[in-house]
């Protein structure tokens, strides 16, 4: 047995739940396929800069999760804690937004690292889908973005779930919300972090998930009510084309996400049957990051849905996949001459892009047939001596039990006609 294991707050995907995150992954990225996202993969690290000045200095995110480091050569790296800003950073480096077709609209999959504590829907690593579409200004580039989470999630068969939006303002209106938010704080019985925080970003402090802060929070300024006219108009007709859609979506004027650089729209997913961790996934326009990381001014949106919370919310509502079965053939060869033949067979059937297994090992037939079934193959191919003699295998039909023998050299196309 191995003296080694995960490391704590980590978990292996292994089969057969694997499965099911595959088919989570699939889901949330087809609808992106299908509306012009191409695929991105950035690295597992960055800069440590990339993060500090993208997400936040003042975000938990940066202070205290991050897994930070100093390699042989001295430079500082760190694991990605989110995708959006590596995701911006690969597009700036490549030029992509120099090619002439705005928005670059991209997706990716992969996993991030955050140092948390552990607990379930909770983990230091985990999986995440997202989509950024980077360079243009364009109520309905964040509506699209909405409609295709929501398309993917119902694709899914998750019906309990709720988005939450909200408008976080811009440039112009937000320093005169953020003043009167600060003059509210001030007055309030925070701790020193918490006072620090109302000094470089207020908006972090109405995210805070403590009922001693949250309590204090009653009456506190909103900024729907600081909006200017301009992201008033904008916000509204986000609003109106995810209605028009007919996707349903819940007002959260406190919503505000837990990264610096969202602008104007943000929203958020959530279930109700995860209880802390009730939020699947999230995200909302970034205008000023790319300035932020030293680029061009590319007003962008986009976000990320993560792949455990997803299977967490399908388990809540009861709902199974419909996962076809890994392999559709299963051979059992009965003997040396068996075992070349139809080993020969097996590969001949996978060129025509049929699943298909063997039994490995020199098994007998019982432990044989016992493997094709745990297999969950729909047909078994047992050959001996005698049948090969005859020019024959056995197909068998691993649901009614019914053998059929067929030619040696019609399995493809028998196997073809059946499986459909």
């Amino acid at each position: 047995m191995s003296t080694f294991k995960a490391p704590k707050g980590t978990y292996d995907l292994i089969p057969p739940a694997s499965a099911t995150y595959l088919a989570v992954r699939e889901a949330i990225a087809a609808p992106l396929r299908n509306s012009g996202y191409g695929y991105i993969e950035t690295p597992g690290f960055e800069n440590v800069e990339l993060f500090a000045r993208g997400v936040g200095e003042s975000t938990d995110i940066v202070t205290k999760e991050m897994y930070a480091f100093e390699t042989k050569g001295g430079d500082r790296l760190a694991l990605r804690p989110e995708g959006t800003a590596s995701v911006l950073r690969a597009a700036l480096e490549a030029n992509l937004h120099k090619a002439g077709n705005l928005p670059v609209k991209l997706w990716y999959s992969g996993s991030y690292y955050r140092y948390e504590r552990p607990q379930k829907g909770r983990y230091r690593h985990f999986s995440q889908v997202g989509a950024e579409a980077i360079g243009a200004e364009d109520p309905a580039l964040d509506a699209e973005l909405i409609i295709l989470a929501d398309q993917a999630y119902r694709s899914l068969g998750l019906r309990n779930f709720r988005i939450l939006l909200n408008s976080l303002g811009d440039k112009e209106c937000r320093p005169v919300y953020r003043a009167a938010l600060q003059d509210f704080l001030r007055g309030l019985d925070l701790d020193e972090d918490t006072r620090r925080r109302v000094d470089i970003n207020p908006l972090r402090v109405l995210d805070d998930k403590r009922e001693s802060v949250q309590q204090q929070l009653t009456g506190a300024p909103l900024l729907r009510d600081y909006l200017c006219d301009a992201c008033k108009a904008y916000h509204e007709e986000v609003r109106d084309l995810i209605t028009t859609a007919g996707v349903a979506f819940e007002d959260d004027a406190k919503l505000v996400r837990g990264l610096d650089y969202y602008t104007r729209t943000t929203f958020e997913f959530v279930h109700d049957g995860l209880g802390s961790q009730s939020a699947v996934g999230g995200g909302g326009r970034y205008d000023g990051l790319s300035e932020m990381i030293g680029g061009p001014a590319l007003p962008s949106v986009g976000w990320a849905l993560g792949v455990d919370r997803t299977v967490l919310a399908l388990e809540a509502e009861g709902v199974e996949l419909d996962i076809p079965s890994a392999t559709s053939v299963f051979a059992v060869p009965l003997g040396e001459e068996a075992r070349r033949v139809l080993f020969a067979k097996v590969t001949e059937v996978r060129k025509a892009g049929i699943a298909a297994d063997f039994s490995y090992g020199g098994k007998g037939l019982k432990a044989a047939m016992k493997a094709a079934n745990r297999s969950g193959a729909r047909f078994a191919l047992v050959a001996g001596e005698r049948d090969l003699a005859e020019g024959v295998v056995q197909l068998k039909d691993m649901e009614s039990g019914e053998q059929t023998a067929v030619g040696v050299d019609e399995i493809v196309t028998e196997l073809k006609s059946r499986l459909g």
